[in-house]
């Protein structure tokens, strides 16, 4: 009936894989919100930018789809595909240009409360396992970081600086790395959970007790943190309620074009668990 009418009352989303948690619970928000506003929801995988540009001539011309959810635009120049005025929603990353929908955590106010934190208990040296600094995210959080060291007279170290790829191995590879190098800090600002998994894993292996001899933080509090050993302090990010905002302002926009686009931010709340102690000075 919708279809006889002109309209197919179908919203899609493309994300790089459909088995990360992340993504997966912010699909699972947004699948709720659309289905209670009446659409039919599609979920899609695209791992590269050419799968990416054949699903969006897909959807939007085969399945006349009225508007688009996107999971991590920026993972490649996947972002440059879109169509032209037509309903977009950006979940969990934030527009380079302003007129597009969004809704992402707080990247820079997470990464410099989470610096905060650290600093608040004594740590001077913190060292940093970053996501990969060609998307938003990983930059926003060197921003956070990079802002709470310097409010308290600290120059970021580069050689603390290492570069991951939001997986727990290069969280891994980061503290062997840094402890291969002589560089060791007494706490370690993981920007995600996966890589804090990994730097606590590697602490093990290394000898090391945290947080009697390494603080370690991260963010998105998953599923797993509380289980981690020992248990993760980190900064809880409600994915399913951002993935149900996003889906809410892509729906907005197809009712209400003339309705200008939006970008929210979502508020961090720290979750402190047994993985961050005061610093304790070395004999």
């Amino acid at each position: 009936r919708s279809m006889a009418m002109g309209r197919s009352h179908t919203v899609a989303c493309i994300a790089p894989n459909l088995t990360d948690y992340t993504f997966a619970s912010l699909i699972s928000g947004a699948e709720i919100e659309a289905r209670q506003q009446g659409y039919f929801w599609l979920s899609a995988s695209a791992p590269d930018s050419d799968t990416f540009s054949e699903l969006v001539t897909e959807l939007v011309i085969s399945r006349r789809v009225e508007g688009l959810m996107v999971i991590n635009p920026y993972a490649d120049d996947r972002h440059h595909h879109l169509p032209q005025d037509f309903p977009v929603a950006f979940a969990g990353a934030r527009p380079r240009e302003r007129g597009t929908n969004s809704v992402a955590l707080d990247d820079v106010g997470a990464a410099y409360e989470a610096t905060k934190h650290l600093l608040n208990l004594g740590h001077r040296q913190i060292g940093m396992v970053t996501g990969p600094l060609a998307e938003d995210a990983g930059q926003d959080r060197c921003q956070g970081y990079e802002q709470a060291l310097t409010e308290v007279g600290i120059t970021p170290a580069v050689e603390l600086i290492i570069e991951g790829n939001w997986l727990a191995q290069s969280g891994y590879d980061a503290l062997m790395h840094l402890a291969q190098a002589g560089q060791m800090p007494s706490a370690i600002f993981a920007q995600n959970d996966l890589m804090a998994v990994g730097v606590l894993r590697a602490a093990r292996d290394l000898g090391l007790k945290v947080p009697d001899d390494l603080s370690v933080i991260g963010v998105d509090d998953i599923p797993l943190a509380p289980f981690f050993e020992p248990p993760l302090t980190t900064f809880r990010q409600d994915f399913h309620l951002i993935g149900r905002e996003a889906a809410r302002l892509l729906i907005h926009s197809i009712e209400q074009p003339e309705v200008p686009r939006r970008q929210l931010r979502m508020p961090v709340e720290l979750v402190v668990r047994r993985s961050t102690a005061v610093y304790k000075t070395k004999n």
